[in-house]
């Protein structure tokens, strides 16, 4: 009986979406949503929909295990008969994909589902084998002798704190290397937004979010957005006085130049595995930035970067061998000297079709041991995701809050002012230079305008 690989064969399922990503998404920086992230983006939709019918943006472990169980199952249409579907679960489905698209990310089960419409292989990993290893249920040790396995950890780390800390910087640089892939990756922001300390926190995602929500954007394209209007200069650029994003543009200043160095990168170096090798050296310097050299995390940090640097050349590697095995003897074509900016593009392209290709093998990677800590724990310091998230919505009520306090005392000080004029609460003397009949048309009038306020204010 043929020993059926489920691990090569899920990055074989991954590296044939990226090859023909025009049949299964809209753009080339589509991400594949690791285990994890699916994970977290259930989280959210569950969240989001008890807040529709409930008032409260939470999500309990239960619920998120419940739906994720039954959302696997559903998804690859493999649901047993006379299975009750959780409570609202087609609007938890819904929130779901919306969050994907927003991301502009693609699950293991939506690239599966593709694959298989488009695969001419006779031999192709089923449903039952995918969920087994959603689930958790595959043995991956004989796996992480491959140097493509995004599950292998370097081997001179022996206690498991040293272990964890390792996923956890990985869990970094893969962040940071997804937002420069894919600029609308929210969960991926939302993880290194203050990594390391930028004084960004809470509030400052809370504003974010609520700017790009209202301007419909990415959270990153918005917090970019807001930098480069700072840097335009002219009051015809300026943000208002009153915008909350202007408390927060020291740490998102060094945020965005940040990504803006490694960006650069990409574009002045031909070489993907010089380029790569430079930007996961670049992640690094930030993250150690002001810690002592014989700090676990700062050790720690070496070993992964040296780890993913020679991931980034096998990948390469792979890729001109499968080239050359594929090549038919003629020289592909070279882009057009005239073409505008056409070595940046064209190298930089290169370099960013393998970063994708990392975090491709990064998607593969088994389920968490531990699904509490992925969904309510807080790393160095920074709140969980569905925190950060919630906060959003509470700030809106207290923003509302606010107003309507402000509002009501202002509707009283203009009763008060119409009865003193109207009613002769005040010398006639006064009226009469005044002209009382015209103040308290006026008076009359705001506090109608005032009262409109309220009541629309009051249905928020």
């Amino acid at each position: 009986m043929k020993i059926f690989n489920q691990h090569k064969q899920i990055l074989d399922m991954i590296r044939c979406f990226r090859k023909e990503w025009r049949l299964y998404s809209d753009s080339e920086r589509t991400t594949v949503c690791s285990i994890d992230s699916m994970l977290v983006a259930l989280q959210l939709s569950v969240a989001e929909v008890n807040k529709k019918n409930h008032g409260d943006f939470n999500a309990s472990l239960s619920e998120v295990v419940l739906s994720w169980n039954y959302f696997l199952l559903d998804k690859l249409a493999i649901l047993h008969k006379n299975m009750e579907a959780p409570e609202n679960y087609v609007d938890i489905k819904i929130a779901y994909d919306n969050f994907l698209r927003c991301c502009n990310m693609l699950d293991l089960i939506d690239i599966y589902k593709k694959w298989r419409a488009v695969s001419l292989e006779n031999e192709s990993i089923s449903s039952e084998q995918l969920l087994e290893f959603i689930a958790g249920k595959v043995d991956l040790a004989n796996e992480n002798n491959s140097v493509l396995s995004p599950s292998s950890i370097p081997s001179n780390s022996l206690s498991q704190d040293n272990e964890e800390l390792l996923l956890k910087v990985k869990k970094m640089l893969y962040a940071y290397l997804s937002l420069l892939a894919n600029s609308k990756n929210d969960l991926a922001f939302a993880y290194i937004l203050n990594i390391p300390d930028r004084g960004l926190g809470r509030e400052a995602f809370t504003d974010l979010k609520h700017a790009a929500r209202k301007r419909q954007m990415s959270i990153f394209q918005m917090a970019t957005s807001f930098i480069r209007t700072i840097e335009l200069g002219g009051k015809g650029y300026a943000p208002s006085s009153d915008d909350p994003l202007r408390t927060h543009v020291k740490g998102l200043s060094q945020f965005i130049h940040f990504m803006d160095k490694l960006e650069e990168i990409i574009g002045e170096i031909p070489d993907p595995r010089l380029a790569g090798g430079r930007i996961l050296s670049t992640i690094k310097m930030h993250l150690i930035k002001g810690r002592n050299s014989k700090d676990p995390f700062c050790q720690a940090a070496e070993e992964v970067v040296k780890d993913l640097d020679l991931r980034i050349k096998n990948i390469k590697n792979f890729q001109h061998e499968a080239m050359a095995a594929n090549s038919t003897g003629i020289s592909p074509a070279r882009p057009k000297v005239h073409s505008i900016n056409h070595g940046t593009a064209y190298c930089g392209r290169d370099t960013v079709k393998s970063l994708l290709a990392l975090l491709d093998e990064a998607a593969a990677s088994p389920p968490p041991n531990s699904k509490a800590q992925l969904l309510f724990g807080e790393e160095f310091g920074f709140p969980s995701t569905i925190l950060l998230f919630r906060q959003v919505l509470n700030r809106d009520k207290n923003k509302v809050a606010y107003f309507l306090k402000e509002d009501y005392l202002n509707f009283f000080v203009l009763v008060a002012a119409f009865c003193l004029i109207r009613y002769g609460w005040i010398p006639s003397a006064f009226r009469r230079k005044a002209g009382s009949g015209l103040v308290s048309i006026l008076i009359g009038n705001c506090c109608g305008i005032l009262a409109t306020r309220l009541y629309f204010r009051g249905r928020q």
